[in-house]
């Protein structure tokens, strides 16, 4: 690949299309992606290059909050690494760690805040003990769908908003990913009543799992590894993850057989890709450009992939493994609909700039509703008339 090229004008539009293109053929796996010492290299050289710099290559470190080689969301930091190690011809050099092979899943944005790691690939609701306003930029319940938080992030000052979060712990993050709509998640027994979530113990992370509190369950934050044993063990009654495709390469219907929709909790899941703020500001602009491109791939590519396995999968989990499918009364998504909006409004206060986010945030939310109501909606509703197609 010609770099002076990729970094022109024209190219420079063109590199997300044409790096999600080439993915269709490129079998990504860690040999595809130098393993160097994994070494980060500091910014900080008081004027005496760095060895990795003279040779002409930069080790850095990506830390993921995912099983190693997982479908979907394990391999887009992979993807990711690849792209940006190929497309600077090997100029930076990107290690990654799956959960725990470095650091705990939950550990990964502390190691890149404090220069540990480099970068880290995971979902930013994880980070909301650092601030609750970090769930606007992955999803909160009854939030926006993925392409109306991504029209917010690129269009309508979200990112700007993400960048001075993020600039307090000292990291740049960018959109890497997107699950869509999840599931509602997976019960050992069924939901009929709001009376039937009091005393259930469910894993569900963010703002979701606040929002069950407040109707009587137990929410439990484990990481993506952790959720089988716990489920398998009676340790927690029922848990949400992705969609069909991910929790059917867990297994879930192994345990539980109830698959329950829609996923109130997280209409367009958003994943990141954040990098320490000193290792970010010491790139070259052409380093930077090849970063933020393959992370705009790499957000189109797995939007797409998570869409064209999804329906597989739950034809499997219903025809194969006999899960039940059942979906949420209107008395029990109101009820949900209306503790949501509390729990939200709670996140975007008790800082001014949390306060900014949230207002931003609705703002974006209330456009979306506007344009969905009148063209997609209604769009989806006549396409399941009984007409021969």
């Amino acid at each position: 690949m010609d770099r002076r090229k990729l970094l022109s004008g024209a190219g420079l539009i063109a590199t997300a299309g044409a790096a999600t293109a080439a993915l269709g053929t490129l079998a990504v796996t860690r040999s595809k992606i130098r393993s160097g010492s994994g070494d980060s290299v500091s910014p900080k050289t008081d004027g005496i290059a760095s060895p990795a710099i003279i040779s002409g290559k930069r080790h850095l470190k990506l830390v993921t909050t995912w099983p190693k080689n997982f479908p979907g969301l394990g391999m887009s930091p992979e993807r990711i690494a690849a792209r940006i190690t190929e497309m600077t011809d090997g100029a930076l050099d990107i290690k990654v760690y799956a959960a725990g092979e470095l650091v705990g899943a939950f550990e990964a944005f502390d190691a890149v805040s404090t220069g540990a790691a480099d970068m880290y690939h995971g979902a930013e609701y994880y980070w909301q003990g650092k601030s609750k306003a970090f769930n606007f930029f992955t999803s909160v319940p009854f939030g926006m769908t993925a392409r109306e938080i991504q029209a917010w992030i690129h269009h309508n000052g979200g990112q700007q908003l993400w960048d001075e979060l993020s600039a307090k712990f000292r990291i740049k993050a960018f959109v890497a990913g997107n699950t869509g709509n999840q599931m509602g998640g997976w019960f050992n027994k069924e939901i009929n009543s709001l009376d039937d979530l009091k005393g259930l113990k469910m894993r569900m992370p963010g703002l979701g799992g606040e929002v069950i509190r407040r109707l009587g369950a137990s929410a439990v934050a484990l990481p993506g590894g952790e959720i089988f044993p716990a489920l398998q063990s009676g340790a927690i009654d029922a848990t949400e993850w992705v969609g069909p495709w991910n929790d059917l390469a867990f297994g879930f219907y192994k345990i539980a057989k109830f698959y329950y929709y829609p996923g109130f909790h997280e209409p367009g899941a958003q994943l990141a890709l954040g990098l320490n703020l000193d290792v970010w500001e010491s790139l070259p602009p052409s380093h930077k450009a090849i970063i933020q491109q393959a992370c705009l791939a790499e957000n189109e590519f797995s939007a797409a992939e998570f869409n064209a396995f999804n329906t597989n999968a739950l034809r499997a989990l219903i025809s194969k493994h006999g899960v039940q499918m059942r979906v949420f009364s209107d008395e029990i998504l109101t009820e949900i609909g209306r503790v949501s909006g509390l729990v939200v409004r709670e996140a975007g206060t008790g800082d001014e700039l949390s306060e900014r986010i949230l207002a931003a945030f609705l703002k974006a939310r209330m456009q979306g509703m506007e344009l969905s109501a009148i063209n997609d909606e209604p769009y989806l509703a006549a396409r399941r008339l009984g007409f021969t197609y």
